[in-house]
């Protein structure tokens, strides 16, 4: 057994591999940047709406304004389950990177830890990524929806005019 303090080719080896999860790590550093861009741009469009909602008095319009309050709701529960996947991805890959140090310095008693945590880190991005592709889609949704309402209103003071 070599000691972990004799500098040779396998050292090197052993910091490249560290070195990996980072790119894992960037990849999910830009999905939380997103995400976080996501929620503040949701919320402040709920907030909008809420604020809204305060000064209507029509029903239909009350009723309009709460459903899409609630969606919206829903759109952010759905990025604060993203970004908590993806803050568990940056800890696993950050695990992984620590793991694959420690394994070295052990001789490689860790067995298949360091990649178990890659796959789980793998995991959280790829459940965050389904998640953040369900909230776009109820993006795209609501826009549509804002759309239609705004061509049928339009529609209906054409054909009063």
């Amino acid at each position: 057994m070599t000691s972990p303090l004799v500098f040779d080719s396998q050292h090197y080896s052993v910091v490249t591999a560290m070195i990996t999860p980072a790119f894992f790590l960037t990849a999910t550093a830009s999905l939380l940047v997103s995400s976080n861009n996501r929620l503040a741009r949701v919320v402040d469009r709920m907030r909008q709406q809420l604020a809204t909602l305060e000064d209507t008095v029509d029903d239909h319009a009350r009723q309009y304004l709460e459903a899409r309050i609630i969606l919206h709701r829903r759109r952010v529960r759905l990025i604060l389950i993203c970004l908590q996947l993806l803050y568990a991805a940056m800890t696993a890959f950050v695990a992984t990177s620590l793991s694959i140090g420690i394994d070295q310095f052990t001789d490689y008693r860790l067995r298949g830890v360091p990649t178990g945590l890659a796959m789980c880190g793998v995991l959280f991005v790829l459940a965050a990524s389904i998640n953040l592709g369900r909230e776009a889609r109820m993006s795209v949704s609501m826009l549509d929806a804002e759309v239609k309402r705004e061509f049928d209103r339009d529609n209906g003071r054409k054909k009063r005019d």
